[in-house]
């Protein structure tokens, strides 16, 4: 699995936030997306995932495009946003039958697979529970179960750990080590690049929409010292 961005061009209207972004995430790759609010870390994943196109410029994921097989290019991508979205008037049950359905899953199997995970976010006695009744964190819970219930080659999550409990963050450590150790591919952005020490293959620094830096995590603190020094007196947050 290949994800190419290549000379990226875009953003909002007639407003261009993305100035010639390039980088790749290669098969059983994680790649850390970083910088300030507003760098184009968001903006940059909105035109991955098909929700923004591309002013100038090409993504291209296994050699498929939007433009040339939208349906082909969108199987192969699983999207966790940052801001939980859940239908209302469905339960946790039904969350994970629909995306069973909507990636054409083996029932039995992906069933095996949410039962594993749901206890692992301690939702299991939650199953009949609405979205209502779920706190934010819960909330982002939902949304990672029903994502790695998936077997897509492309991972992408948006600040995956906003929101959760200490334990949580550490079992979305593990889930995202067992999805590697697999043969995925992950795309994410995090405030705490920290926090991925020992799992991310490289970074890719925005800044003002370009990117300014690129290189291994071990690479961090040399390349980007203005960023890491901020994480160090803001409690080692990056960002």
């Amino acid at each position: 699995m290949t994800l190419v961005v290549e000379n990226l061009a875009g953003g909002y209207g007639k407003e261009s936030i993305l100035h010639e972004i390039s980088f790749k995430v290669d098969d059983g790759e994680l790649v850390a997306l970083v910088g300030l609010n507003g760098s184009g870390k968001s903006t940059t994943i909105n035109h991955i995932i098909g929700l923004l196109s591309p002013k100038k410029g090409s993504i291209t994921l296994n050699g498929a495009t939007l433009q040339s097989d939208s349906a082909a290019y969108k199987a192969q991508i699983t999207y966790v946003p940052e801001q939980p979205i859940l239908y209302e008037e469905l339960t946790l049950r039904e969350h994970i039958d629909v995306t069973i359905t909507a990636y054409q899953l083996d029932e039995e199997l992906a069933w095996q697979r949410a039962e594993r995970l749901v206890k692992i976010f301690r939702l299991d006695n939650k199953l009949n529970w609405f979205p209502v009744h779920f706190s934010k964190g819960m909330r982002q819970k939902v949304m990672l179960v029903m994502a790695f219930i998936t077997d897509t080659p492309l991972l992408i999550i948006d600040e995956p750990f906003i929101g959760l409990d200490v334990l949580a963050v550490q079992d979305v450590l593990q889930l995202i080590a067992e999805r590697k150790a697999a043969g995925g591919s992950i795309l994410l952005t995090t405030h705490v690049l920290d926090t991925l020490a020992g799992l991310a293959d490289r970074f890719v620094y925005l800044k003002a929409g370009k990117v300014a830096a690129t290189g291994s995590t071990n690479d961090f603190a040399r390349l980007v010292p203005e960023l890491h020094q901020k994480g160090v007196e803001y409690e080692n947050t990056i960002l």
